[in-house]
Order: C-alpha cells, then structure tokens, then sequence
C-alpha cells in the first residue's frame, strides 16, 4: 500500500484537526514536518507539492489535498468503515460543518500568522497590538459558539460522539490558551474541550506530543 503523509506544522491549529481525525479513524500517516518559524512552507520543494503554500496537506498514496476540512471530508467518505466525522442525520451533519466552519473560517483565518505579520509589516502595529487583535477575535468568535454550544450539545459539541465539530473545537481552545484567552465566559466550550481532551485520538494530537514540537 502507498504510504499515507501529512504535511505539518505542530502547531498549527489546522494541521492539528487532521492529526485528530486519522486518530479518531486509525489509519496510519507519516508526519512530515514543515517548520512554518523557518519559512519551509514557501520552499520551491514544498510549493511544488501545495502551491497555497500552507498546511496541512496529505498525500494519501498519491492523492494530494490541501485545506483541513476538505481533508477531513475526504477521509470520511474514502474510508467509510472507519469510525465516521459527520453524523448521519442531515441536520446534526449541517450542525457539525457549521460550528466547524464557524471556526475554521471566522476565529481562525484571522489568528494566522501570515495575517499578523502583516499587520505589523505593513500596518505597523506591534507586538501587543497583534496579540489583542487575536484575542479580540478569538473571544468574538467563542461568545457566538458558547450561546449556540450552551442550549444544544450533548457531551461533545454535537451529540455524545466526536465529530467534525469537536476536531475544530479543541485546537482552537489551545490557541486561545496559548494566546491567554480568558475563558471562563464559555463554560459549555470548556466543558466539551476537557471532555475531548480525555480521549486519546485527541489527546494524542495534542502538538506537545508531535515529534516536531520545539
């Protein structure tokens, strides 16, 4: 069989959803890191490969994909026999890509890192400017999830198994620790992040366990 390869950045909230969904489906995957710090992800070697020049990206076998969610999706319908991302009831599946969605394209985007060198490069804010802008959003984004969360969840974010949700929540709970997000004001949100964090196909993804993490 083709060798399975994830191209990442420990770190990377992004890469980190991909790590948690081929846990929670057990299949094997090399990681191959892409030290984002020292610039690799702009290395003619890797843009040949993912001319976005992000990550993550995994060639599953030959097959390229780039972009976390696609990638997600992509692993639930080619490995249908493994345990599933999306529920099967319709509006509990649009209820995960909602909430997943919310995060990967609403809090996320605008923590990047490419987005901060920006503003300071070009706009010039500095160092504490840059970290309020990703607190500001992080927090806007988690007061919208934790009055949707609060009324609907069950043990995770939707329903009592992981799903699609839950692979965006928990990585995003790390950058907001890791940005000193208060988050008392999200109860439900902490509450279903510690439940994950009990679980090994998450706790395992964690970036401190990556072979990468410095």
């Amino acid at each position: 069989m083709a060798e399975r390869v994830l191209y990442g950045y420990f770190r990377s909230s992004a890469a980190y959803r991909v790590r948690i969904a081929l846990n929670l489906k057990g299949l094997d995957c090399r990681l191959a890191p892409v030290n984002l710090l020292k610039g690799e992800q702009k290395s003619a070697e890797y843009l040949a490969i993912n001319p976005h020049g992000l990550v993550p990206l995994l060639d599953d076998g030959g097959i390229r994909i780039a972009q976390s969610l696609a990638i997600c999706e992509y692993l639930d319908e080619a490995y249908p026999d493994t345990a599933r991302l999306l529920p099967a009831d319709p509006a509990a599946r649009a209820k995960a890509r909602s909430i997943a969605l919310s995060i990967a394209a609403d809090i996320h985007p605008l923590q990047n890192p490419r987005v901060g060198k920006y503003l300071q490069a070009e706009l010039g804010v500095g160092d504490d400017g840059k970290t309020e802008w990703i607190r500001h959003w992080i927090r806007t984004g988690f007061a919208a999830l934790e009055a949707q969360l609060a009324g609907t969840s069950g043990r995770y974010a939707v329903g009592d198994e992981p799903t699609l949700a839950d692979i965006c929540l928990l990585p995003q709970v790390f950058s907001a620790r890791r940005f000193e997000v208060e988050l008392a004001a999200y109860p439900t949100i902490v509450r279903i992040a510690e439940a994950l964090e009990r679980l090994p196909a998450f706790a395992d993804a964690h970036p401190s366990r990556q072979p990468d993490a410095v």
